[in-house]
């Protein structure tokens, strides 16, 4: 397939991968040709270029894929992973413990958070990623700002969500006051946001989505205006919901509603809306949220390390439901690492659905599920008009010898880091580094304020 091309546009030829995965059935196996930061033309094997190219880069030794896409993210968590208090915790201990700690953070600490974690991300072969930031305690009014220029130093896209918590201790809730905002504050401080950074387009790079954080820490009231103001801007909404059991019993106490209801309560139950893990619904509340078309980030590490449930994935797509995947946060992970996101995606579903679970399926689930997640129609697949956005992985290694397919090696061998990645175009993996990033300098920043946060 070809698209035009104006005659005097660099071209460049990603020529015959040694293997490509599409996300939809045409046939890469001669290459993608990327002009002005999208793809022009997907080649079988034996085609040609329609046009010459400027540029050619032999991608024999790669697997090629579409950029994978992270649905689920809470970036400032970097700075407590593998915390001991919490190794063994399930969510609500887990959250409880870990709440003090984060109401310490400060800018700085976000900054270098957030700039780990896409660091992370990107060498994973990921190009798009939704982060949920809930946290603003004094002196930390612009995350989301603080957050939006790690994006654009590290070249990637991303949803970023402006996340609340509007009830704490003193009024039933899971959080500490401190950590607690009026909602008017939210509100206003959400419309800022929007019209300050969100774009619109299939080449967007920073979206903007709103996002109280979960049942039990937040009002039905910031819910309700949340979408509310979400439809007034047209842009989508994003929470935690039916992660676990304990937040179930917490709906019917509190609310006296089950989840989904809750969720309908609130005007939430649209094809504007995202929902993290999505683990503990009925047959009858998939039917529904499939008939309003309301996603769900399936995140497999975090649902498995807190020993929350396994979301029924298969079933959430036979009904209609959207499905991405997330890496969730980086204290329940403990890692921002997307092919091995989908690994565990594939193995955790085949222990819940059997064993003929497909490779490329989960390897769907991580581009072209993720980007319907989260209304990115231009990105997710490799085909004629949608971004360039692409991940390249050599097999070369030593976990790949005797490997026969290299897109299941990828999964089934446990790829875990892009030898290039491309993101609209221009290349910001090379070599399995990211240009210009010092990673050593900011392991050891990065390293240095996680301790000082945990020690207060």
């Amino acid at each position: 397939m070809t698209l035009p091309t104006p005659a005097s546009a660099s071209r460049l030829w990603i020529r015959n991968p040694l293997a490509a995965f599409t996300a939809n059935t045409l046939d890469a196996s001669g290459g993608v040709v990327v002009a002005d930061g999208v793809i022009t033309e997907v080649l079988a094997a034996g085609q040609q270029p329609s046009a010459p190219c400027t540029e050619t880069f032999d991608a024999g030794s790669h697997a090629l894929l579409p950029g994978l896409i992270n649905t689920h993210h809470h970036f400032y968590q970097t700075l407590t992973r593998a915390w001991g208090p919490v190794a063994n915790a399930p969510l609500f201990p887990w959250l409880q413990n870990l709440y003090p700690v984060w109401a310490r953070l400060t800018p700085k600490d976000l900054e270098l958070a957030a700039t780990v974690a896409l660091a992370e991300l990107l060498l994973s072969g990921c190009t798009t990623a939704a982060d949920h930031h809930y946290l603003f305690p004094a002196g930390l009014e612009d995350a989301v700002d603080i957050e939006v220029e790690a994006v654009r130093r590290l070249g990637m896209r991303a949803t970023l969500t402006r996340g609340s918590m509007t009830l704490g201790t003193d009024d039933g809730g899971l959080p500490p006051q401190s950590t607690v905002q009026d909602p008017e504050v939210v509100l206003a401080d959400s419309e800022r946001l929007v019209g300050r950074y969100h774009e619109r387009g299939d080449d967007a790079v920073v979206q903007i989505a709103l996002a109280p954080c979960s049942p039990f820490s937040v009002t039905k009231e910031i819910m309700a205006e949340s979408a509310a103001l979400a439809e007034r801007l047209d842009v989508r909404l994003h929470t935690h919901l039916a992660e676990t059991l304990d937040e179930e019993d917490f709906c019917r106490e509190i609310f006296g509603l089950r989840t989904v209801d809750y969720l309908d309560s609130v005007g939430w139950l649209t094809d504007r809306t995202w929902l993290g893990h999505g683990i503990h619904f009925s047959d009858a509340e998939i039917t529904r949220l499939g008939a309003a078309g309301t996603g769900v980030a399936h995140c497999p590490t975090s649902n498995m390390r807190l020993a929350s449930g396994t979301a029924r994935v298969l079933e959430l797509e036979a009904a209609g439901v959207p499905v991405g995947l997330g890496v969730d946060g980086s204290a329940s992970n403990d890692a921002s690492n997307m092919i091995l996101e989908a690994r565990q995606a594939l193995y955790l579903q085949r222990l819940r659905y059997g064993a003929d679970v497909p490779v490329e399926r989960a390897l769907g689930w991580a581009t072209r599920g993720s980007a319907a997640v989260l209304g990115r129609t231009g990105l997710g697949q490799l085909a004629p008009g949608m971004q360039a956005d692409l991940a390249l992985f050599r097999l070369d290694d030593l976990r790949f010898s005797g490997s026969h397919d290299p897109i299941a090696a990828l999964l089934l061998c446990a790829a875990d880091r892009a030898d290039r990645v491309m993101v609209g175009g221009q290349w910001r993996v090379v070599d399995g580094q990211v240009p210009g990033l010092d990673v050593a300098g900011l392991i050891a920043d990065h390293s240095a304020a996680a301790k000082r946060l945990v020690n207060g």
